[in-house]
């Protein structure tokens, strides 16, 4: 059956048929809120695959409007929202609808890499297989989008060179996206990143075909944050990191955390300092983490420190066990503060 994915995803891109409008959950004035100190990044990966891969899907869009829209009329909205899997025009229609005034795409269908290929690239990419989706070029975006309260100061988008892939993910034009956020009353920018790198078992292909990917696309990814962003500033990096319990994945990723992403002696991943500190997380809290599909890692700038305060799941299970999407949309809650003369050291831990 997986054979004919590729395919029919490139059917339904092509026929491209329109989806009905979401409705507009939220009417009340769309302006950014004061600052005090805090601030509030989901991340949350939304099943908003294109038809026939995923189906059915405009229900599930419209209660995650409705539930942003609810939370903003309550002034507990996360001010930041980072989304995954946003192909559909329904599912890129999510922010404006739940009242976020800012809202900006990652990587699309036709932006490229300038990046070149060597000769073990070369090699991988004659060893593409067409029938799990590699080498027919790249029929949908990235999927990325970033939903603000704060004005956006600054963009950076990266797409992936087309070798660094695997199986039916190569359809999907797959990079990173960076934001520079003004926060009223602040001196300092932070800059925001969200990801999504390749799958394992859903990518079509063999272990070891989508760990090269993965490999190549944090090395990538690593590359792109280090020329993007400004060390000065504080940086949050959150989305679907796709690491689960494969060891070799988990051991590319913080290795490139520690060494690459690290600024002032200072990295942190949100699940594991709410552990670390005995924070309360809730049974969606812990389902997540115990995935490890959906990290948040934060680092400070040079004068202003970042902090965990706690952790908050507007997206899990229902009381009948279903949820909205394949993953958990979590909140990471963070107090950013002059930075302190003696700073903790701490690194992500396994």
């Amino acid at each position: 059956m997986k054979r004919h994915i590729a395919l029919a995803m490139i059917l339904a891109t092509s026929i491209g048929a329109a989806a009905p409008d979401l409705p507009v959950s939220y009417r009340g004035p769309r302006l950014s809120p004061g600052f005090d100190g805090r601030l509030s990044v989901m991340t949350y990966n939304i099943h908003g695959l294109p038809w026939p891969v995923a189906w059915g899907r405009s229900s599930a869009f419209a209660q995650m409007t409705r539930q942003l829209g609810a939370l903003r009329a309550q002034g507990r909205q996360p001010h930041v929202v980072l989304l995954q899997e946003a192909f559909t025009q329904q599912a890129q229609a999510i922010g404006h609808a739940a009242g976020y005034p800012y809202v900006v795409e990652g990587p699309s269908a036709d932006m490229g890499s300038t990046e070149p290929a060597d000769a073990t690239d070369a090699r991988y990419m004659a060893a593409g297989s067409w029938a799990r989706g590699e080498g027919l070029g790249k029929y949908v975006g990235s999927g990325l989008q970033l939903l603000s309260d704060f004005p956006i100061v600054g963009v950076r988008r990266m797409a992936f060179p087309a070798f660094a892939c695997a199986g039916y993910d190569c359809l999907a034009n797959k990079g990173a996206l960076m934001v520079s956020l003004r926060l009223p009353g602040r001196a300092d920018r932070v800059d925001i990143v969200t990801t999504h790198l390749n799958s394992r078992h859903a990518s079509g292909v063999a272990d070891d075909r989508s760990l090269q990917a993965y490999r190549l696309q944090v090395r990538y990814l690593s590359d792109f944050i280090r020329k993007a962003h400004d060390p000065a500033r504080p940086l949050i990096v959150a989305g679907d990191f796709n690491v689960g319990s494969v060891v070799p994945r988990r051991a590319a990723l913080l290795s490139h955390v520690r060494t690459d992403w690290s600024q002032n002696g200072d990295i942190d991943d949100a699940f594991g300092d709410a552990v670390r500190h005995h924070m309360p997380l809730s049974d969606d809290a812990r389902y997540a983490h115990w995935r490890a599909r959906d990290w948040q890692f934060y680092t400070p700038g040079h004068s202003t420190d970042i902090e965990l305060e706690r952790l908050d799941v507007p997206f899990g299970h229902a009381p009948d066990g279903s949820m909205l999407s394949d993953h958990v949309g979590y909140t990471a809650t963070f107090d950013l503060n002059p930075r302190r003369a003696i700073t903790r050291i701490a690194q992500p831990r396994a």
